[in-house]
């Protein structure tokens, strides 16, 4: 049975929880509270590695320079771990057999209690998305539900396009007709969708948690399958300071074939790693629990930016021979974000 327990020695919950510590720390507590009063502060998530990709730990608030629209900003608030957590599992469907499997086997060595102030959710894309039951942060309920997504994928198999009719804007009714495919071309899968879908799930947790989408795949969108555009997608996840992780199962496939989700967690400030064994995977997954517990949170009130802009630029600076990623931007409150 691939959901066997494995000796690695990490939770599910800790894969992108600052420390996995039942207590929060002063600061996280002071911070989450700067969240709450004020409407109008931009939150940040910022990962800082020396020269030699290796993170480093250990900043204070003085070593970070923030600058919006080129603008320095005011740093009113600093941790120097995450804040609780809210991550939704998105589990690619259509995985072919042998991806899958190993995908399997990576996702159960790392399952176990999460912390108590983390919540998650499990779901799943093909064509259409399907949303888990809700958040919790009940490692058993949690476990159910990866073993069922798991049950419920299926060996890539030729799709042949039927003449359906749905809502413009909806990604969990059936999919727009697509054009005709011939069987055995690659799989077909609206990874687009599943991901905005993903991010208005997310989107009403509440704004003094970190939240993260951690996508299982093989990488493999078809565009003509998708209501929502690339430029949508990837709006509304820097709007909701949302950060996309990504585990590929790559079996020999060009990483230049993964642009498009390369940029969906490069921009939000996330990451995307290639596993190519069960071995990989898990080594890959505890890289991103690594990098993850070394995150600073950052919040600014944002001042003497460009307020003529709808979209606003976002660079960070962190002491001298290191580098400091963050998401790439936000829009200002009501400004309209691109279309579909």
């Amino acid at each position: 049975m691939i959901w066997k327990k494995s000796t690695a020695a990490f939770s599910f919950a800790v894969l992108f929880c600052a420390a996995g510590l039942s207590q929060e720390s002063r600061q996280t507590r002071e911070l989450r509270q700067t969240i709450r009063v004020e409407s109008n502060l931009v939150v940040l998530t910022v990962t800082v590695k020396d020269s030699n990709g290796r993170l480093v730990s250990g900043l204070v608030k003085e070593d970070f320079h923030v600058f919006d629209d080129e603008t320095e900003q005011n740093v009113l608030s600093f941790a120097d771990e995450s804040l609780p957590l809210s991550l939704l599992v998105l589990v690619d469907d259509d995985l072919k057999w042998k991806e899958g499997t190993q995908m399997a086997r990576s996702v159960g060595s790392v399952i176990g209690d999460i912390a108590e102030q983390d919540e998650a959710v499990v779901c799943r894309f093909d064509m259409l998305f399907y949303p888990g039951e809700e958040f919790t942060d009940d490692s058993l309920k949690l476990i159910a539900a990866l073993k069922s997504a798991q049950a419920q994928a299926q060996p890539s198999h030729p799709y042949v396009p039927q003449p359906l009719i749905t809502d413009p804007v909806s990604t969990t009714g059936p999919p727009r007709p697509a054009a005709p495919t011939h069987a055995g071309s690659r799989p077909t899968k609206a990874l687009d969708d599943a991901l905005y879908s993903s991010a208005q799930l997310l989107q009403q947790r509440p704004t003094d948690r970190r939240r993260i989408i951690l996508i299982l795949t093989d990488g493999w969108n078809e565009p003509k399958l998708n209501h929502h555009s690339h430029e949508a997608v990837r709006d509304v996840l820097l709007q909701n300071n949302i950060s996309v992780y990504a585990l590929v199962a790559n079996s020999g496939k060009s990483k230049r074939k993964f642009s498009e989700l390369t940029d969906y967690t490069s921009t939000t400030g996330g990451g995307i790693f290639y596993g190519t064994s069960t071995y990989v995977m898990e080594l890959t997954l505890t890289r991103m629990t690594e990098q993850a517990r070394h995150d600073y949170t950052l919040a600014y009130s944002p001042g003497g930016n460009d307020h003529s802009q709808e979209f606003h630029t976002l660079r960070v600076t962190a002491t001298p021979g290191t580098s400091a990623t963050t998401r790439l931007g936000y829009r200002s409150a009501g400004a309209q974000t691109p279309n579909p």
